[in-house]
């Protein structure tokens, strides 16, 4: 499966919080940036604590728009990123960017910056 095919899967996984299927996308040190409360969480373990908070707490929906490649071979994806409150009230409708390092077909590291 190529890089995009690899991500579209992932967005749809998270979007299905089908948490272990992401988690197993990652590699076992994987860093991934905390977009809720800042910094990078490190580890699939990590990862797993985070999303288990934010998700009890909002209701996040990210939908890959573009693809494209950094000069260092990330995958630089434009998003379209909508977060709910559990009650399904509008917080968060914005474009972000979201880039991925990808390490034997794993991620290997996760940032957010702005679109």
């Amino acid at each position: 499966m190529d890089e995009v095919e690899f991500l579209k899967h992932v967005y749809n996984r998270f979007n299905a919080r089908d948490m272990d299927a992401v988690l197993a996308a990652m590699h076992e040190d994987v860093m991934w940036a905390n977009g809720m409360e800042g910094g990078h969480e490190h580890g699939r373990d990590a990862v797993r604590s985070y999303w288990t908070r934010q998700w009890a707490m909002v209701d996040p929906h990210v939908e890959p728009i573009g693809f494209s490649k950094g000069p260092q071979d990330e995958v630089i994806v434009e998003v379209h990123q909508v977060v709910n409150d559990l009650n399904g009230g509008l917080l968060v409708d914005q474009m972000v960017g979201h880039i991925f390092t990808i390490e034997n077909g794993l991620i290997r590291r996760f940032d957010i910056r702005d679109a």
